[in-house]
């Protein structure tokens, strides 16, 4: 008798390699951004990410075995991946009790609800985070500052992240040469000595993480390069022509979620588009609403509501950028 045919939800990857192997590949490229949150925020960034991946995971487990009833897949290194992001989307300072939140909003509103794994339409350690800085603004914006001695974060000494005070800096009418004097220096934003999300800092780390995922063919180039490509060249028209109100390129791609996003967030494989036209589609639109929004919306961050704004338009891209049938003749001119 032959055997059956299996039909099953995202991801599906063309790889002798499992979603489990792949997840846990995800986990490694994000250890270098891990390891320098350590060395910037301490035990704060290791309090925040602990708390964030147990609640994700005991949240998965207790929802699908009382409540659901299904299946437990807490071992399949999508939860964690969720809580780890999750972490990296949050400031180090902020509550306990909020991280729960936001994890349970993660996992059973943005995930579970949707049947998880390969069902969610959206990132779900987005969704969390979506939610903590609409429910809690004051919290979700309390960035403890580096401390210029030892790169340490001082307790309770807050400030704005590098597009806050740039935000901030043009509304009172200063301009770009003045700011330039307070934001961190390229090599801060590239080492991560900075304010903001746990995970974000570093753009040396998160790049480390994305190349490793490239080389281990887990995300395509397809995404994080258009994504980065379409915000420098629409923050490079800005900037040219107008140097003393708008940031130049290189402060938007090193600064905020920029990298976070394009490399692990945006190249999720169960709410991107399949096919390479559609990646870069989905691409283009996360690099416009974010630069949208950095420079015309009331946010000075806008990375993780362009992706999941996109996100929601996935299965329309999908349907019409669908991959060739496999058996379909492909049609060849004569010449």
């Amino acid at each position: 008798m032959s055997q059956p045919i299996i039909i099953s939800a995202s991801p599906h990857v063309h790889s002798d390699r499992t979603s489990k192997k792949i997840m846990y590949d995800v986990v490694i490229a994000l250890i270098p951004a891990f390891l320098v949150s350590l060395y910037v925020f301490g035990i704060n960034a290791f309090i925040v990410t602990a708390v964030a991946i147990i609640s994700c995971l005991a949240f998965e487990y207790l929802i699908q075995k009382y409540l659901l009833k299904t299946e437990i897949t807490i071992g399949d290194g999508s939860a964690l991946i969720t809580g780890i992001l999750l972490a990296f989307n949050l400031p180090s300072g902020l509550p306990i009790w909020m991280i729960v939140v936001g994890s349970l909003v993660a996992i059973g509103i943005a995930k579970l609800s949707f049947g998880g794994l390969g069902f969610n339409i959206f990132n779900p350690a987005l969704v969390g985070r979506v939610f903590l800085l609409v429910s809690f603004p004051v919290q979700m914006t309390m960035w403890p500052t580096a401390v210029e001695n030892n790169l340490s974060i001082a307790d309770g000494v807050t400030g704005a992240t590098t597009l806050g005070m740039i935000k901030e800096g043009l509304m009172f009418g200063e301009t770009m040469t003045e700011i330039s004097t307070k934001i961190p220096s390229t090599i801060d934003l590239l080492l991560g000595i900075t304010g903001g999300s746990i995970g974000e800092m570093s753009a040396i780390a998160l790049l480390i993480g994305g190349i490793y995922l490239l080389v281990r063919k887990v995300i395509s180039w397809h995404i994080p390069v258009i994504m980065l490509v379409t915000m420098a060249v629409m923050t490079g028209i800005f900037w040219v022509i107008n140097p003393e109100q708008y940031a130049s390129p290189l402060i938007h791609i090193l600064s905020g979620g920029a990298l976070l996003g394009a490399f692990f967030m945006a190249t999720d494989l169960v709410t991107s588009p399949m096919t390479k036209k559609g990646m870069i589609i989905f691409a283009v639109g996360i690099g416009v609403i974010t630069v949208v929004i950095r420079l015309f919306g009331a946010y000075p961050e806008g990375v993780s509501f362009a992706i999941l704004i996109m996100n929601a338009f996935v299965p329309l891209i999908n349907t019409y950028f669908k991959p060739r049938r496999f058996g379909a003749k492909i049609k060849s001119k004569i010449v």
